[in-house]
């Protein structure tokens, strides 16, 4: 499998962005930006399988996406080492690629999620992919009419702007969902898990790790603290006050500014 990505910068350290349930590459456009411009990296941003233009496929794996992902990498820049960041479901293959393949990886950034089995993920995203699925494609006159269609099952106007990211103008249809929603849908309690066959046993990532939360976030809660140590012993942990779980649009500059400071130390 081919992975679409696009890459920001000429110079620098390689950094891959891996992007939550439902997004793609281009979220981290603005974030990779500023970090290209200072310090100076090539930003490497990848729409993970069955999201954005990358290939779909039959069966949902953090393990088989995690090596998809490493095999990108090693395509991209052989023999280079890689800092790689994630949120959220990216966040969690960003982990497994790190346990299953140290030598691609210099540094992680994994972004207000952790090695542990959540059941949150299918209460926060049901709702969101079913509205998406029950949309009559057919009958999609534009974008804003298919806004207005989804306003009573999804109220919050960010939440249906994320969504929408992933309409786009079908070949055989007038529309069409760039995202595997099917597969999305019939896995969200997947999504929500942690894999128990990610390496051999006792295997764990003794690397550089900044966990980048989101102070009001539910999803790290004091519970989840000692699976990340024991699989990430050099953790560095960060909470950003104000900010959920999406840390890097609830306080940008903060964490621009952390992650700069994280690839300095490296």
């Amino acid at each position: 499998m081919s992975l679409t990505t696009r890459t920001i910068g000429e110079s620098g350290p390689r950094v891959a962005f891996l992007h939550g349930v439902l997004g793609q590459g281009r979220n981290w456009t603005e974030i990779a930006k500023d970090l290209v411009a200072d310090p100076g990296i090539q930003a490497t941003l990848v729409d993970l399988p069955n999201h954005g233009r990358s290939p779909w496929t039959e069966d949902f794996s953090y393990v088989a996406m995690a090596d998809t992902v490493a095999h990108k990498l090693r395509e991209l820049a052989p023999g280079e080492p890689w800092v790689v960041l994630g949120h959220s479901m990216g966040g969690k293959v960003a982990m497994i690629l790190a346990l299953r393949h140290p030598d691609l990886v210099r540094g992680l950034v994994v972004v207000d999620i952790a090695p542990f089995s959540y059941g949150s993920v299918e209460r926060d995203f049901t709702t969101i992919i079913r509205a998406l699925r029950g949309l009559d494609l057919d009958e999609i006159s534009s974008r804003d009419d298919a806004d207005a269609r989804l306003t009573a099952a999804i109220p919050n106007g960010g939440t249906r702007a994320f969504a929408l990211q992933n309409l786009r103008r079908g070949r055989e249809t007038p529309w069409a969902w760039q995202a595997n929603l099917d597969l999305l849908e019939a896995n969200l309690a997947a999504l929500g898990d942690w894999p128990d066959d990610i390496a051999d046993p006792g295997a764990t990532y003794d690397g550089p790790v900044l966990w980048l939360n989101g102070a009001d976030s539910v999803y790290v809660q004091p519970k989840v603290v000692p699976a990340m140590r024991a699989l990430f012993p050099a953790t560095r942990t960060v909470s950003v006050k104000g900010a959920g779980h999406w840390v890097h649009t609830d306080a940008p500059e903060v964490f621009v500014a952390s992650v700069k400071a994280f690839l300095a130390a490296i």
